[in-house]
């Protein structure tokens, strides 16, 4: 069985890993197991660079295999903002309360049919010295004005997909994570994963 380290401290997205990779010969092993992982500056311009740094960045570092993802909420109304800085937009607090309720309060006023948002996911996968595949995914649907829900995490409670009458955090995990941005993302990567792990 592979050893793979999650390359992220956020408990809900070490979740989400473990059980969409759950049939893989992988034992994903949680970032926090190793205290001397060093911080990378996620400082890419999208996605996409940063999680292809975060992995690579930890691989060489920890001389492990590593999963990292990034992903952000992109709303039409605020030009694409708050994209690649959506875990900390919210300010020195950089928590997802803080996020949301800067988020609602920039929508202020903005009506219904013009709150429209995707998230988006990017995954790499990383070996010490080389990048070994990636993925993205995408999920759209709208802004809502109020949080509903209790599952999830970020910005799950105000955002309510395409063609769902429920926002993120009411659904189970298992059907978050059969629509989610990061659930395709790991879903599109699993087959390059599988091609690295038979060739390895």
């Amino acid at each position: 069985m592979r050893r793979i380290v999650a390359g992220t401290f956020n408990r809900g997205k070490l979740r989400e890993m473990r059980a969409i990779l759950a049939d893989l010969p992988v034992e994903l092993i949680a970032l926090d197991a190793f205290p001397d992982a060093p911080e990378v500056i996620e400082d890419g311009e999208t996605c996409d660079a940063n999680a292809i740094r975060k992995a690579g960045g930890l691989a060489d570092a920890l001389g492990e295999w590593v999963i990292a993802d990034d992903s952000g909420l992109e709303v039409d109304a605020l030009g694409g903002q708050p994209g690649i800085y959506s875990s900390r937009s919210g300010g020195p607090e950089k928590n997802d309360a803080a996020n949301v309720r800067k988020l609602l309060a920039e929508l202020h006023g903005v009506p219904a049919e013009r709150r429209t948002a995707a998230f988006r996911c990017a995954c790499a996968i990383a070996k010490p010295g080389e990048l070994l595949c990636t993925a993205e995914g995408r999920l759209e649907g709208t802004i809502i004005f109020e949080p509903r829900g209790e599952n999830g995490f970020g910005y799950d409670p105000v955002f309510q997909p395409r063609d769902e009458e429920r926002t993120v955090a009411e659904m189970n995990a298992e059907e978050k994570n059969g629509i989610s941005h990061r659930g395709r993302a790991l879903r599109a990567v699993k087959p390059k994963l599988i091609a690295k792990l038979e060739g390895a």
